[in-house]
């Protein structure tokens, strides 16, 4: 992922918008992860996605360069998509939370909190067809969801707006064996982002 695509489905130019978004995040100061953060992490990917990808927070990697999923996960993620034919043009990547937890912790209650209207508002501006979610701490705090294993592959239609459900591309660093369900679940998504 590189920058922003400037243009949306419908021919208005969410560039602005987007960025604006970024900019306030860059700046943002409404937790203390703010004082233990090399950089923020808003997201990036185009303006007009088809599918936005929601993680739980950047890593150490992502602190490093400002930018999601450049990481070991980030390369699982690629290589995912990339087997999938979803093209970097149709995808933007983002996180619950903005800024890394010191020592890769899982993001506190109040600093999803303070996060959350920077994530609905990248949503609302880039409008997919679908959000798809990145593991269990992202179903949790987006959804209310547990279990992602047991509801992984789903769609979820929730007030009027479109889920997917997957696992962590993280989580198959640890069991090597999840990675065929990340590409069985990416090849589904695939399918249902051209219907």
């Amino acid at each position: 992922m590189t920058g922003y695509d400037s243009y949306s489905k419908d021919g208005n130019n969410n560039l602005d918008l987007i960025m604006q978004i970024s900019n306030n995040v860059i700046r943002c100061t409404k937790c203390k992860l703010c004082h233990t953060r090399k950089n923020a992490v808003p997201g990036e990917g185009s303006a007009s996605a088809r599918v936005v990808f929601v993680g739980e927070a950047p890593g150490r990697f992502e602190d490093a360069q400002g930018k999601p999923f450049v990481g070991p996960a980030g390369k699982v993620l690629e290589a995912a998509l990339l087997n999938a034919n979803i093209s970097s043009s149709q995808v933007f990547i983002t996180n619950i939370v903005k800024c890394r937890p010191p020592g890769n912790r899982r993001p506190k209650r109040d600093e999803i909190i303070m996060c959350k209207d920077y994530l609905n508002r990248q949503i609302s501006v880039i409008n997919p067809k679908i959000v798809c979610v990145l593991g269990a701490t992202a179903y949790l705090s987006l959804l209310g969801g547990k279990e992602i294993t047991l509801n992984r592959g789903k769609l979820l239609n929730i007030n009027g707006r479109d889920y997917f459900l997957t696992i962590h591309p993280a989580a198959t660093l640890y069991r090597r064996s999840l990675l065929h369900v990340l590409e069985e679940d990416l090849l589904k998504l695939s399918k249902l982002i051209i219907e």
